[in-house]
Order: structure tokens, then C-alpha cells, then sequence
């Protein structure tokens, strides 16, 4: 997949183009998974997809295809892998960063297509019942009384994902996401960072490390999270990471006043 993001002079004038691919698998915010939370922005473009499907990827890590992208409006066109490399060659000969000119460009590649009978997204009234719930504990319920009431393999599935997680990151990442539905995106890469460097300084806990550790070096798929259940996951613990910096911590600082109008 090919992502290419123009930013204008304000939040409210930016545009992104953004092309997938045929790829099976090619969209995942997998992060509380492995203790961290979902970051580079995406607090800002979770929370602004249709009801709480944000929620749902941001909290199981499920991937989403090329097709799927489209239909959800995380991708703005679509080609076939055999299209690639015309359309890179095509973007490099490219002397402009108009949207509107390089969109045009793009559509000349790009592939009408559909989510198959299986994706996700035709479950989105699910999707908003169980995560438009307010905390990870009432998801939690909601998916198990799915399961309980219909037996519905999907929320069996879901359920699993979510157990498989962090505690404390789920509860962050919930909240980061909830946050992100009423800010800008400059606001949402600064709470993103100050996230990430709670996440990694192990004051409240090494989830991240361990997370790591058990997916990515021994891959044992078997990590120890501390706190290891929801319950013991308190308030104080999740406002640490989204408390302001103090004096001797500097804030992310974006160079908004260098941004420039598109040539």
C-alpha cells in the first residue's frame, strides 16, 4: 500500500490521499497487543470513521483489506498490485503537491471495488453496539452477551483479541480514541506523543517491553502484563499518561508556522 498525505496550512484544510492495494491484509493498528497504543496520528483518523469502527480496530488490532479501506473511507483509491509500480513511477515525475492534480493522476489507476460477504463492515450495527459502550469493561460485557445470547463466532473472536491485550493500554487507548473524536490532529500527535513516552518509561508499568518481548523476540505469544486484569487497572494509572508534561519534559512541538500552501 501506498499512503501519500498533503497537509494544507490548517487542520481543517487537510487532505489525504491515500491509495491500497489488492493485499489481503493491509490496514491494523495492532498496539495494545504489544503494550503501547495506537499512535502516528491515529487517535485523529480512528475516531473519524463511520460509529465506533475506530474502537474496534484500535482496541483488537483486526486488519482490514485494501477493499475494506475504501469502503470505511481510510483509502481514497484502489489499484491492483500490478498497477504499483506505474503508479509510483507516475508520482515521482510528479512536480506539484496539489492534491486535486496528483488525485486526478491517481484515478487513472485506480480499480471500482467492494468489501466481500465476510468483512467486518457489515457488521458495523454490531460494531457500535458492543464498542459505543463507555468503558473496556462494558465492551467486554456486551461482546459476552453476544456470545451468550447468539453465539456469534465474531464476538467470540473479538473477545479473544481483547483478552489477549494489555489491560492498561486497552483502557489508554480507549480513552485516546474517545479524545481524539473532539480535536484536531495537531492535538491528537501531542497526546499521541506524550502517550508514547509514558508508554516506554516504565513509571507505571513495562507492558511495552513485555509486549515486545513475547510478540516480536521470543514470540511466545505468552506476555505477563502488569496489571494483568482490567480490575486492577486504576483511574490514577491512566490519567498518568495523559497528564500534561512537567517543567523539565517538553510537549511535542509541530512546526506549524513553516507550513506552506500547496505550490
Amino acid at each position: 500500500m501506498i499512503i501519500c498525505s498533503f497537509l494544507g496550512k490548517e487542520d481543517r484544510n487537510i487532505v489525504y490521499l491515500k491509495l491500497a492495494s489488492e493485499a489481503l491484509e493491509v490496514f491494523a493498528t495492532p498496539e495494545a497487543q504489544v503494550g503501547f497504543h495506537p499512535d502516528a496520528g491515529a487517535s485523529y483518523y480512528l475516531s473519524r470513521l463511520p460509529g465506533y469502527l475506530g474502537e474496534y480496530l484500535g482496541l483488537t488490532g483486526e486488519n482490514l483489506s485494501g477493499e475494506e479501506m475504501i469502503a470505511c473511507g481510510l483509502a481514497t483509491h484502489f489499484t491492483l498490485n500490478a498497477r504499483l509500480p506505474w503508479v509510483e513511477e507516475r508520482l515521482r515525475k510528479m512536480i506539484t503537491d496539489d492534491p486535486s492534480v496528483i488525485g486526478s493522476s491517481l484515478a487513472q489507476y485506480v480499480d471500482l471495488v467492494y468489501p466481500d460477504k465476510g468483512s467486518v463492515l457489515h457488521r458495523i450495527e454490531k460494531i457500535d453496539k458492543c464498542f459505543g459502550q463507555d468503558t473496556v469493561e462494558e465492551i467486554i460485557d456486551a461482546l459476552e452477551n453476544e456470545v451468550a445470547t447468539n453465539y456469534d463466532e465474531w464476538c467470540t473472536l473479538a473477545l479473544k483479541k481483547l483478552k489477549e491485550a494489555s489491560p492498561l493500554s486497552l483502557k489508554v487507548s480507549l480513552r485516546s480514541i474517545r479524545e481524539g473524536r473532539f480535536q484536531s490532529l495537531d492535538q491528537c500527535l501531542s497526546r499521541e506523543y506524550r502517550l508514547s513516552l509514558r508508554s516506554t518509561s516504565k513509571h507505571v508499568t513495562d507492558d511495552f517491553c513485555e509486549g515486545v518481548r513475547a510478540r516480536l523476540v521470543d514470540k511466545d505469544y505468552a506476555p505477563k502484563w502488569d496489571p494483568p486484569c482490567l480490575d486492577q487497572v486504576s483511574k490514577n494509572m491512566v490519567d498518568f499518561y495523559f497528564a500534561p508534561f512537567n517543567e523539565l519534559e517538553s510537549e511535542l512541538e509541530l512546526p506549524t508556522a513553516v507550513r506552506e500552501p500547496f505550490i
